[in-house]
């Protein structure tokens, strides 16, 4: 029998939400995270300066109720407004062409999540550096595997807290390439994980200075800056630049272009500025990809590396 919560609070929420989607990005893909989704609510497991804390998200009418469990319950169900979306506003969205139109008339209840953390999402958005989606997929599940731990009672079997920045610290190499790590993003994370309070600080700042303050950190980039800003801060205007398949997709949905630069990218969604991150998660999220034409990328060997 599952105890009762240790807090539990109400979420007003203005307008249409989604809640499965909304907190979609949050927690890295596959069976193990921390954030699943189980018969219809999002659970979380975070760490707060409290302690570690499980949290049960819930819509319910005009809103979402909030149930968390342990030590850090009042600090998780304090910051569950801005994860569930209740701190955006998507009609600051003005579309401008039938494409984004549609897709805010079809979606109306995504929002932006605002998670207020920084660390938990530099790990695995670094091992998504230059490799293909399933290969940091895997990754990030066998170090959850093998290194996370579990949050307080009573969180569904496959919700994990992530390691901590010293946990990261003490983790070799070696244990790292097991799961497909090759040298350079092991060095990049313990790197971060060295000034993980420094970096968390940025959760504070505005989100162009949270982005330097990342970028502070040798390689970390503009990629993987404004993913993390725009989980922790919610900004809807941390446009992604780098990515190997976002340019080609934005621009085959916008105009029917089957390449695209970055360049090509950025001026297309130049009329979105201040809400450009929003347009490319609604493409990216509720669209398809221009047909391919090549071969698939292969997974990298990193064998010696």
């Amino acid at each position: 029998m599952r105890p009762a919560p240790d807090v539990t609070a109400h979420i007003d929420i203005e307008g249409p939400l989604d809640l499965i989607r909304t907190t979609r990005p949050v927690g890295g893909k596959g069976v193990l995270g921390s954030v699943v989704r189980d018969h219809g609510s999002v659970w979380r497991a975070e760490r707060t300066a409290a302690g570690a804390a499980t949290l049960r998200l819930t819509a319910v009418t005009a809103g979402v109720r909030a149930d968390a469990w342990g030590p850090g319950a009042g600090l998780a169900v304090a910051r569950a407004p801005g994860f569930v979306g209740a701190l955006d506003d998507p009609s600051q969205l003005r579309p401008r062409d039938m494409v984004v139109s549609d897709l805010t008339r079809r979606f109306p209840g995504h929002r932006l999540t605002r998670t207020a953390t920084v660390w938990e999402h530099l790990p695995p958005t670094i091992l998504g550096q230059k490799v293909p989606t399933v290969a940091a997929e895997r990754a990030w599940q066998g170090i959850l595997r093998r290194f996370g731990e579990r949050p307080p009672w009573p969180a569904p079997d496959n919700l994990v807290l992530a390691p901590t920045p010293r946990t990261w610290c003490q983790i070799g190499y070696f244990e790292l390439h097991r799961f497909g790590v090759e040298r350079k993003r092991a060095t990049i994370i313990a790197r971060a994980a060295r000034r993980a309070d420094r970096l968390e600080e940025a959760a504070g700042m505005d989100p162009e200075v949270a982005r330097r303050r990342l970028r502070t950190i040798d390689g970390i980039g503009p990629w993987t800056a404004a993913f993390v800003t725009q989980l922790c801060h919610g900004d809807p205007d941390a446009v992604i630049v780098g990515d190997y398949n976002l340019p080609h997709h934005i621009a085959w949905v916008l105009t029917g272009e089957r390449k695209a630069s970055d360049e090509r990218m950025l001026e297309l969604l130049e009329p979105y500025r201040g809400q450009r991150a929003r347009v490319q998660l609604l493409i990216k999220l509720f669209t398809r990809r221009p047909p391919r034409r090549g071969p698939r990328l292969t997974l990298p060997d990193f064998a010696g590396r």
